[in-house]
């Protein structure tokens, strides 16, 4: 892999953080030479553990505030994808790059092979199936396969082990895909795109705003590589754009001649029309419940068959695959009562899905802050739980208009978890399921929404 030369540039790391990107980012750079500044809005207690992981590099730090100056003098300014790209400081910047695009720039002329997935929701379930059955092929021909980005891994973490033939799977936010935007270094082989619900509104203004950022995703693709996307409105033209080959997917059969996949009814398996012949690539029954599980398995697969997979291989390996934490995560069984812990559902379409990812009714842990949604969706589908508990935010007093509306009775809203562990076991009965799904963003009460689903987990644990 050709290494991109740095050495001697002052470089100004903006957001050390506490998940990997600003980490990885400062040793990538640190180690190449670099006359490296770090900064960071938090202090050095906040910061400490990703601090020590540094101590041998030779990083200056700025923390607990930002000094102009800095970023005027930097040659240029890695940022943190959830800093605004209108923050005065990063407008006093040369240039801006972030882990990805200085980990698409490490090698121009002999790269992996790259599937890149985005989307609203989904995007962690579809490309961690599709980085499971690529680990389950090269294992075969001993090739190595990675996955990085917004799944909290950093793609430099593993940059300096690449070798050619190896496959890289990156998750991408619509924020870390705005960063590449005019670079053109992001030429996935296969581009996902999960299904697009409203979402990030409070930051973007806009659906348009908010999916030009997701569109960048197959921006440079040509005839040679493949698009995955749902048979929807957004999906059709995301398809009627790019220039890689069309793949659809969708929950009812697509229409003659179209290729790409579908779900055989709600306890069927999917199926594929690829080159004129229709394939089983999706189990009837994996591991991780409910219909959109599917569709996320359907989508990686279709990008698989066209990599080249064989659809009895990849139906297989998915049988197995055990899912994500954070994404209807089983997790703890206690009297009889089995508990999920879905944080990483920060948007009401997301835990509507939840309740309807069950057999039986569960018992559904929701609420917690507002990102300037429309919560009717959850409101709808609260109905179908056997039992609603509230956790305390914004949001939740948002979602309480519209269930007092449709008189939805429900627990709460609490303020602790321990609270809302005991109001849960006060409505579920030996076989039922409790499952944090809260449609709301995490902050306020927790870090973020893996702080949220960690805490979940400890506080059922501790219960029971």
């Amino acid at each position: 892999m050709q290494k991109y030369d740095y050495a001697g540039m002052k470089v100004l790391v903006m957001g050390l953080g506490l998940n990997g990107g600003g980490l990885e980012s400062a040793r990538y750079l640190a180690a190449r030479g670099v006359e490296l500044t770090v900064t960071d809005l938090r202090d050095e207690t906040q910061l400490a553990s990703s601090i020590e992981k540094l101590t041998d590099l030779p990083i200056r730090y700025v923390l607990g505030r930002h000094d102009m100056d800095d970023f005027r003098n930097a040659d240029f300014v890695v940022k943190n994808p959830g800093v605004r790209t209108d923050s005065p400081y990063l407008k006093a910047a040369k240039r801006i790059e972030t882990d990805i695009s200085l980990f698409l720039a490490a090698f121009p002329q002999q790269k992996p092979r790259i599937s890149a997935v985005t989307g609203t929701k989904g995007k962690s379930s579809t490309s961690s199936a599709l980085h499971w059955v690529l680990c389950d092929a090269n294992r075969l021909e001993s090739r190595k396969t990675y996955l990085g980005g917004n799944i909290r891994v950093s793609p430099l973490s593993f940059i300096d082990d690449l070798e050619e033939g190896d496959d890289v799977v990156l998750e991408l936010s619509s924020w870390q895909l705005g960063d590449l935007r005019g670079k053109n270094t992001l030429k996935p082989r296969a581009a996902l795109l999960t299904p697009i619900m409203r979402d990030h509104l409070d930051s973007y203004g806009s659906m348009d705003l908010y999916i030009a950022d997701k569109r960048l995703i197959y921006e440079n693709q040509d005839e040679n590589d493949v698009i995955v996307a749902e048979d929807d409105e957004w999906g059709r033209s995301f398809h009627h754009q790019s220039r890689g080959r069309p793949l659809l997917y969708s929950k009812m059969p697509l229409k003659e001649a179209v290729e790409g996949g579908w779900i055989s009814g709600s306890e069927g398996p999917g199926l594929a029309r690829y080159h004129g012949r229709i394939v089983e690539i999706v189990p009837e029954q994996p591991l991780v419940p409910g219909i959109h599980q599917k569709q996320n398995l359907l989508a990686a697969a279709l990008a698989l068959l066209d990599l080249g997979l064989e659809p009895d291989f990849i139906r297989d390996s998915l049988e197995r695959f055990p899912g994500i934490e954070h994404r209807l995560e089983f997790f703890h069984e206690t009297c009889g009562i089995r508990f999920y812990n879905d944080s990483a559902a920060t948007i009401p379409e997301a835990a509507a899905a939840a309740i309807m990812a069950f057999n039986k009714p569960p018992v559904l842990v929701a609420g917690g802050t507002d990102k300037d949604l429309d919560f009717s969706p959850l409101a709808q589908a609260a109905s179908g739980a056997k039992a609603l508990i509230l956790i305390a935010g914004t949001g939740t007093e948002k979602l309480k208009v519209l269930l007092d509306r449709g008189g939805i009775k429900y627990r709460g809203p609490f303020d602790s978890l321990e609270k809302v562990v005991n109001a849960a076991l006060l409505e579920a009965v030996p076989g039922d399921t409790v499952v944090l799904s809260p449609g709301c963003t995490s902050f306020g009460m927790f870090l973020n929404e893996f702080d949220r689903g960690l805490k979940w987990k400890e506080a059922v644990r501790d219960y029971s």
